[in-house]
């Protein structure tokens, strides 16, 4: 089993990129899923975690203030993919950017404040640059 970003780069202030999460060897949909952040230097940064999308659940997301009202969580269930719509991308945007997948026993904010990497499965992670 394991998780693949992609759609990572580099882009200009004010500009667009999505990012896109992938499993093999399980279903996305039984999973809560974050996405996270590593800028040098810093820590761990939960930006956006959604709860499993297969009813168990209420399917709820959440939104660190950082990116809330510029970034938007979604999930392709027959893809086994998850989306990171990321607009109006800052310098201060600039991290390693990583996918997890964990069982949802967590609420999607405390998931994102734990950015628990001994849970669950974690990608390898795709830079995002912004720069002009």
């Amino acid at each position: 089993a394991q998780i693949v970003e992609s759609g990572g780069g580099l882009v200009q202030p004010g500009e667009s990129l999505r990012l896109s999460c992938v499993a093999s060897g399980f279903s996305l949909k039984h999973y809560a899923i974050g996405w996270f952040r590593q800028a040098p230097g810093k820590d761990d940064e939960g930006i956006s975690c959604i709860n499993s999308s297969d009813g168990t659940t209420d399917g709820s997301s959440y939104y660190s203030a950082t990116v809330e009202g510029r970034f938007t969580i979604s999930r392709d269930d027959a893809k086994n993919t998850v989306f990171l719509q990321m607009t109006d991308l800052q310098p201060e945007d600039t991290a390693v950017y990583y996918c997890a997948a964990v069982p949802p026993s967590l609420t999607p904010q405390r998931f994102c404040n734990m950015a628990p990497r001994h849970l669950g499965h974690w990608g390898q992670g795709t830079q995002v640059t912004v720069s002009s």
